[in-house]
């Protein structure tokens, strides 16, 4: 009889860790199918944390090593190179991360917005582009590194995914003595505009192959620890500044929108990555109304 129940058990826990083993090599799992799936905005932030200068910046999120960037958005299975832009007004920035798609079409994928708020204070966000994302989505540091930080209320402030039911970091991070934002707001730094286009790449950057999403997925997850994703706009004045920019790819949204309209309207379940890289599940239904109109959140339940 004990020999029976040692077999049971063993063949159950081989049956167990085969289905774990299929999931994980599958390359579905945990993807939306759309295209941000293929960039880390995590990475970009973190990259943006490391660099000396918006040049270095733009580098190091092109550079394969990395591993930031795995999209192919004109489908010529080559990555896509990664501009960046600086849209400026006194002491706010939107750092604009932009793809040429064709010789006449560029796409946003996210923006970094940045504020001066103090002296020696300055807060900071990128946001994700709803044609990538489906929906914008923010990220911000959360204080889990060695930056200063300082209490922040933001109870009055709103922004896209209101409808989700999670508490907000209470925290926001001083990044003021990260270099870039040091080089950013030194008394030499002119606004950066990428000098790259369709087909005018630097020298040193060769395209290569995208990953499948299984053997992509690791790289992209091994940035989310030091970041959170919120769903408020802190950096207020600098997403002004950049909103008017903005700018869209026709074949992009052509080629994704039933993924994208799939996204906003079948979607139940979302996971907030939150301080510390602790993930919250959030339950919810979204609606979209006519012509691809605003999005209601009809039901939000925190798990």
């Amino acid at each position: 009889m004990k020999t029976f129940k040692y077999v049971y058990s063993a063949f159950f826990f081989t049956c167990i860790m085969f289905v774990n083993v299929t999931a994980q090599n599958q390359p579905g799992v945990d993807s939306t199918g759309l295209p941000g799936d293929d960039f880390s905005l995590q990475g970009a932030l973190q990259m943006f944390q490391d660099a000396t200068t918006i040049e270095d910046f733009e580098k190091a999120i092109n550079t394969e090593g990395y591993h930031i960037n795995n999209l192919d958005l004109n489908a010529d299975g080559e990555i896509d190179y990664i501009r960046v832009v600086d849209k400026s007004e006194k002491d706010v920035h939107a750092f604009v991360l932009q793809v040429p798609v064709s010789e006449t079409e560029n796409q946003d994928i996210a923006v970094i917005e940045l504020e001066k708020t103090g002296e020696a204070n300055a807060i900071i966000q990128i946001i994700g582009d709803a044609d990538i994302y489906g929906e914008q989505v923010i990220v911000e540091p959360d204080g889990g590194g060695e930056e200063a930080f300082y209490n922040f209320n933001d109870s009055k402030l709103s922004g896209p995914n209101a409808g989700y039911d999670f508490t907000t970091p209470g925290i926001v991070v001083n990044v003021w003595l990260w270099p870039s934002v040091r080089f950013v707001y030194g008394p030499a730094y002119r606004p950066w505009i990428s000098p790259w286009r369709w087909r005018y790449y630097p020298g040193w950057w060769k395209p290569w192959k995208p990953l499948r999403w299984h053997a992509w997925h690791p790289f992209r997850a091994h940035y989310h620890r030091p970041f959170s994703v919120v769903r408020t706009h802190r950096v207020i004045h600098a997403h002004r500044v950049y909103t008017p920019f903005r700018t869209t790819s026709v074949t992009v949204r052509t080629r994704n929108s039933a993924a994208v309209g799939n996204f906003r309207v079948t979607r139940t379940k979302t996971s907030i990555t939150g301080p510390r890289g602790k993930t919250t599940t959030v339950k919810k239904t979204t609606v979209t109304g006519p012509r691809g109109g605003k999005a209601t959140k009809v039901k939000a339940r925190r798990h």
